[in-house]
């Protein structure tokens, strides 16, 4: 499929830049952040929520869906997007980042992964071929193909190995495609060596993807660290392709790596501790379970546009949450994934406007203040 990459826009002080490109659901503006629906859903929310705070595209997890409810499922339905009621673009990873978080219920070898079902013990084997054919099957816009994402730390030898399967299997992965209205990311892998992460990129381009994924990076190493290997991976990257930086999705890392020309983001990170009673605000994370907010019964933010923001209070939230109602993890849902999208709005404008690296220090200062 070509995807009519363009890019818009760039800053003059800084890598950061508009672009956008086509899907079979749709144009995809970015920067862009993706909401993970792990299982077919964004968890506590349903799809006509994320349509209403103004997502257009979203992840979901080919491990995970292949387990269960299986892709041959969702197949019979015509896909995920009928399955969820999901308008818009979609992603699915390609079971990489379970390769290294199974480390003891998974062995690599050549052709493949061999692992066990974390619901009920049993085996399976996940080729390149079989990754593509289930991804298929789940008919997300843009794929991934099969990876090793090698551990934070991993010697030198042993992430050259990893490295040299997951080129391979991004070969065998090319020619297994068969579906025309699907995009798929290489990926770069390559732990943190430089010499391997130019490899990976060299070999990757080579393939002719339309995209690229920056994949092995925030997996637990510092975050000066990842900053660095960001930084030097993106600055050899073409201009004429997407890159996405897998993983991410805290305000100040994503502001950080849009400055040095990344272009999509995914976490859990939003909704995980929007669940764990932490709300994202403008001068930065709240816990809104401490007593301060207990007769606080202003919104989470004054001009936040957000449903929660707009009908409910601090002190209510504070009552949900310490009442365990299910509806508290909801509503802070919906306020911290309203922030990430308002966030990443406030990007995009300020790229257009040239005004980039002034958001940058104004946004990180205010933020930064603390956590109250």
């Amino acid at each position: 499929m070509d995807i009519n990459f363009k890019v818009i826009k760039k800053s003059t002080r800084s890598r950061a830049r508009l672009t956008e490109f086509d899907t079979a659901h749709g144009k995809i503006e970015t920067p862009v952040f993706m909401p993970v629906g792990t299982q077919a859903t964004v968890k506590t929310l349903d799809s006509t929520d994320l349509e209403r705070i103004g997502f257009k595209i979203i992840l979901g997890n080919t491990y995970h869906l292949y387990l269960q409810p299986g892709a041959e499922t969702i197949d019979k339905l015509g896909g995920l997007h009928r399955f969820m009621n999901w308008h818009h673009s979609m992603l699915t990873d390609s079971g990489g980042f379970q390769v290294l978080s199974l480390r003891e219920i998974r062995k690599i070898k050549e052709d493949g992964v061999e692992f066990r079902s974390f619901i009920d013990g049993s085996k399976h084997y996940f080729t390149p071929e079989r990754v593509v054919d289930i991804e298929e099957k789940i008919g997300a816009d843009i794929i991934i193909p099969l990876d090793i994402c090698s551990a934070y730390p991993t010697d030198f030898k042993d992430t050259a190995k990893e490295l040299d399967i997951t080129l391979k299997w991004a070969e065998r992965s090319l020619k297994a495609k068969k579906r025309d209205d699907q995009i798929m990311f290489g990926v770069i892998q390559g732990g943190f060596y430089k010499e391997l992460r130019k490899k990976a990129v060299e070999s990757v381009l080579s393939m002719n993807f339309p995209g690229v994924t920056l994949g092995g990076l925030s997996i637990g190493e510092e975050k000066a660290l990842t900053k660095e290997f960001v930084d030097y991976t993106v600055s050899l990257l073409p201009e004429n392709k997407p890159r996405y930086l897998m993983g991410v999705g805290d305000p100040l890392s994503i502001l950080e790596y849009v400055r040095l020309g990344v272009d999509m983001f995914d976490c859990v990170l939003p909704t995980r501790v929007a669940r764990n009673r932490t709300l994202f605000t403008r001068n930065g994370p709240i816990k809104i379970t401490k007593s301060i907010y207990k007769e606080d019964f202003s919104p989470i933010e004054e001009d936040c546009e957000c449903h929660t923001c707009k009908y409910y209070t601090k002190a209510y939230l504070n009552h949900l949450f310490k009442a365990k109602e299910y509806l508290a993890p909801r509503l802070a849902t919906i306020h911290n994934l309203f922030f990430m999208h308002r966030l990443i709005e406030d990007i995009r404008n300020s790229i257009k406007e040239d005004r980039f690296e002034e958001f940058y220090t104004e946004f990180k200062k205010r933020y930064s203040g603390g956590t109250s």
